[in-house]
This record gives C-alpha cells, sequence and structure tokens, in this order.
C-alpha cells in the first residue's frame, strides 16, 4: 500500500500531535485516501453555566456495564484516542487519530468488527461501507451481552428495531427513550439520524417501521460530565472517536445539525 510508506506514516504521526478544528456537514467516514484536514486553531469549549444543574451522582456500574466501557475506551485508545467535541453547533477534531486505512494493523481491526455482523469479507478499506453499528455490536458481544438482547447488526436501525419491539417486557435489557425525557447515562446508546429530513420525535409506543432502511448512527457513553457527556462510536470521522456532546439545563440532549439525536437507548444490564 502507498500510504504505509515512511513519509506517511510520520506525516500521520506529526498530524495527530497538534490540533485541528473541521466544520462538519454528515455522520461518518470521509472514504479511504482522503486527506486528513490541516492544523487550524481550536477554540476552547465555554465552561458550564453555574446555573447549569450539577451532574448527578452516578450510581454503581454493573460488571457488564463496566466490561462495555472498558472495551469501548480500549479500542478508542487503539485507534488513537481521537477527540470530536460538539459545542454551540461547531464540530472541532482537537486531536486526530488513526484512520480506519491508515495501516494493516487498523485496517484488520475493523476487519474484526465486520466479523461480529457475519460479513468477514469487508475491512478498513471497505471505507464506503459504514462500520459504526459493527463496532457496537463488536462491543456488545465481547462484553458478553447476548444475543437475543443486543442482537448483532450492520446496520443500527435492524437492531434498534428488535430491541424496541420487545422494550416493553418486564425483562427488557434496553428500553428506548426519547431525548426530551431522558438524560443519557454511562453504558446507554445515544442515536442520531443521517437522514436529511431526519426522524419523528419518539413516543410510546415507538413504530419501529419509522426506522426501517433508515440511516442512523449510534454511540455508547462512556461518561457523564454534567454539562456534557462523552460517548465513543466506530466510523466516526473514520475512526474510533470519543466525542463530547453538550446537555441542556435539564441534563437532556441538544441536537445539532451534525448530530440530529432523537433516541437514547437505556441500558438496564
Amino acid at each position: 500500500m502507498t500510504r504505509l510508506n515512511q513519509g506517511n506514516v510520520l506525516e500521520n504521526a506529526a498530524r495527530r500531535s497538534i490540533g485541528v478544528c473541521v466544520l462538519a456537514v454528515c455522520i461518518g467516514a470521509a472514504g479511504c485516501g482522503s486527506k486528513k484536514p490541516p492544523a487550524q486553531p481550536v477554540q476552547p469549549a465555554e465552561p458550564v453555566s453555574s446555573t447549569e444543574k450539577p451532574a448527578p451522582k452516578e450510581p454503581a456500574l454493573t460488571p457488564t456495564k463496566r466490561r462495555i466501557l472498558s472495551l469501548a475506551t480500549s479500542e478508542w485508545e487503539f485507534f488513537g484516542s481521537q477527540r470530536v467535541i460538539y459545542n454551540d453547533g461547531i464540530e472541532s477534531i482537537p486531536h486526530v487519530g488513526f484512520w480506519e486505512d491508515d495501516d494493516e494493523a487498523h485496517i484488520q481491526r475493523v476487519g474484526r468488527y465486520w466479523q461480529a455482523v457475519d460479513k468477514p469479507g469487508l475491512s478498513g478499506l471497505n471505507c464506503s461501507q459504514p462500520w459504526s453499528a459493527a463496532f457496537v455490536s463488536w462491543v456488545m458481544g465481547t462484553a458478553g451481552v447476548p444475543d437475543s438482547q443486543f442482537p448483532p447488526a450492520s446496520a443500527h436501525w435492524v437492531y434498534l428495531s428488535q430491541i424496541i419491539r420487545k422494550s416493553d417486557g418486564p425483562y427488557s435489557a434496553f428500553v428506548p427513550h426519547s431525548i426530551k425525557e431522558y438524560s443519557p447515562r454511562p453504558g446507554d446508546l445515544v442515536c442520531a439520524s443521517r437522514e436529511r429530513y431526519g426522524l419523528p420525535s419518539v413516543t410510546r409506543p415507538l413504530e419501529t417501521y419509522m426506522l426501517e432502511d433508515t440511516k442512523l448512527h449510534c454511540d455508547i457513553v462512556v461518561e457523564h460530565n454534567g454539562g456534557s457527556v462523552d460517548a465513543i462510536g466506530g466510523n466516526v470521522r473514520n475512526s474510533v472517536s470519543r466525542s463530547t456532546v453538550e446537555l441542556n439545563k435539564d441534563g437532556l440532549l441538544k441536537p445539532t445539525r451534525q448530530r440530529p439525536w432523537f433516541l437514547v437507548l437505556e441500558n438496564r444490564l
């Protein structure tokens, strides 16, 4: 591969060591071989207002949630700890990590995620194939979550539809909530639309036909910071990225053009 010569490796390392700022117009990867963004100054996020509600005391994490968070974090670190920040409708990337096709190790790592959804022929070289659902499925399966509770799928709408259909049961492991009624906690999933026309508000019961064949993106919440949450997801700017997402004064997700959030999937494991 021509991108694996020594010059490119050194150039990538240099770019990862400095901050960059990118205005986003969509969610997902830009594709293999795309040029990494040039260095630009990043404006620091405004401090959380003292009038905003403080972060509630976090309940003790269950062993399953600890495994989910540990796996998501270790994969993020393997990809070079890329950070994405959404603040006042602007997306910035203060640290660029390794991308899906940077080298053989990361190419094959994405291939491991694809294997979790029975698509072993795909890898990080298949940049036109969104792999964020495969990443979430791999994390859940590797953490020991049974397929009956979180069915692995190569598209987010597939596993969401199956989970939502049985979410009213007494032993439901995952429960959907509108972003207007529930504040995400570590271990939950936060989901956004990638469709131009967006999605209707989540109601009870949520009709799963609304999700069929829709383009979605979901991240795993790993930290609640009072005025924001951090969430880790795959195929976010060509990498496994940790995103910081603003909350409003009530602790609820604030949708933006780049991330039109519509659903929080509560994790009760």
